[in-house]
């Protein structure tokens, strides 16, 4: 009989039992440290793109269509590549996986640098590939390798860690294209630091690699007894079927794929709209800048401010709702930026550790999480591809900011719905029958 997917919601024990908040066993510090390498090359050589595409399209004679491509090129490369992580990593391994993504990215950013459009959009494909594979394997990893009221907390962590290194690769690309040899294709490579580094910090753990030895806990049998908290020790996961019946699963995704449209279509158009509406370039970029900074604050703080809470939906909706009022903001009073770059900021950061959380809580095991993030990552970024293709193509066609303005405000308040419906204390389950 040929597998199908029975996707089914079940409600989590209460955190505050005694058995539930019993303590794992101490967190690996090095296994955290390796995590955060892992998440310093996951946004770091594609955020510096932005401010090197003026000397890109100089240099290599792109349209600003082309130009435009570029941008997009690593979103569409998530949506296709992130549904086949999932089961490469049951037949590899997590560790051997995460080794040979790592691998590939650094082919790809010196691919990318080299002198030729070919190897541009060649080198692009293949780092953002390797950094698919990364996006989804993250979340299945933190399930597996860490107790259950840790989860969040280690997801804010490495969500600021990625946040951090996009910016000062964003803030120092533009300089280093002027101070090092080779122009922008050697500021578009400076990243490789940070992927040889995490290379060799996972190269050791593929030693004890085992892709099959993990046992989902949905297959547990039903009753009142609590889940364990204890992280499991293999580095491996079982496979399990992307859940796509699941009700849950796709609100998982739509939050995902929404809170990624907000943030990647305020990154590509906020500067041009505050420019349209007064501001100098200066200031413009500045103003982008402490976007970046409420967010990282936002999502770090996040889980201190939730600390033993399952049930997000209050949470989720309402930082969906804070970044619908700074797209609100931006639309009707322009002179108001500040207050619309810190609505959008906090509820941004929050959004983004609540949709990687949720990957890795919603999940009954780390084979499901892959499963899951899988999912949420390919249908999310392809949501998220089309943002700023669409707010380009609506400013080019009105003239103005503000219809696409008030399209994202029904678009986040889409995502508060989305949110309040993956932020319910329940699991996805993914089960042949």
């Amino acid at each position: 009989m040929s597998p199908q997917l029975a996707s089914l919601s079940h409600r989590r024990l209460p955190s505050g039992s005694p058995a539930a908040d019993r303590a794992g066993p101490a967190v690996s510090v090095g296994l955290v440290f390796a995590i955060c390498l892992i998440a310093a090359n996951l946004r770091t050589s594609l955020t510096g793109v932005g401010t090197l595409l003026p000397a890109i399209e100089r240099g290599s004679g792109l349209t600003s269509s082309w130009g435009g491509m570029l941008s997009t090129l690593p979103l569409l490369t998530f949506a296709a590549t992130s549904p086949l992580v999932a089961r490469a990593s049951h037949r590899f391994g997590t560790a051997r996986l995460l080794v040979a993504a790592l691998g590939a990215l650094t082919v790809g950013t010196v691919v990318r640098s080299l002198p030729s459009v070919l190897c541009l959009f060649t080198g692009t494909v293949i780092l953002s590939a390797a950094i698919a594979f990364g996006n989804v394997l993250l979340p299945a990893l933190i399930r597996r390798s860490m107790p259950a009221h840790r989860i969040q907390g280690i997801s804010a962590l490495y969500v600021t860690v990625m946040g951090v290194t996009a910016a000062v690769s964003s803030g120092i690309s533009a300089p280093l294209s002027h101070t090092l040899p080779g122009s922008w294709h050697t500021a578009l490579a400076w990243g490789v630091a940070f992927t040889v580094a995490a290379f060799l910090a996972w190269l050791p753990r593929m030693r004890d690699d085992r892709p099959h030895s993990d046992r989902p806990q949905s297959d547990r049998p039903h009753s009142n007894q609590p889940q364990s908290n204890q992280p499991h020790s293999s580095t491996g996961m079982a496979r399990s079927p992307v859940p796509w019946r699941s009700r849950l699963a796709w609100q998982v995704s739509m939050f995902m794929g929404l809170q990624s449209l907000a943030f990647y279509t305020a990154v590509a158009w906020l500067p041009s709209i505050l420019i349209h509406r007064g501001s100098t370039s200066t200031t413009a970029g500045w103003m982008l800048f402490y976007y970046q900074l409420v967010s990282l604050t936002a999502s770090s703080l996040l889980p201190l401010l939730t600390r033993g809470r399952h049930d997000q939906r209050w949470t989720a909706a309402g930082a969906s709702v804070a970044v619908a009022g700074g797209f609100a903001v931006l639309a009707s009073a322009p002179a108001l930026s500040v207050l619309a770059c810190t609505l959008l900021g906090l509820g941004g950061g929050a959004c983004l550790v609540l949709a990687l959380t949720f990957q890795s809580e919603r999940a009954g095991s780390s084979g499901e999480a892959a499963a899951l993030a899988g999912m949420a990552q390919s249908v999310g970024y392809l949501v998220a591809a089309a943002g700023p293709l669409l707010l380009g193509i609506l400013h080019d066609s009105t003239g103005s900011w503000t219809l696409p303005l008030v399209v994202l405000v029904v678009l986040s308040a889409a995502m508060a719905g989305a949110g309040y419906g993956a932020g319910r204390n329940r699991l996805v389950r993914c089960s042949a029958r």
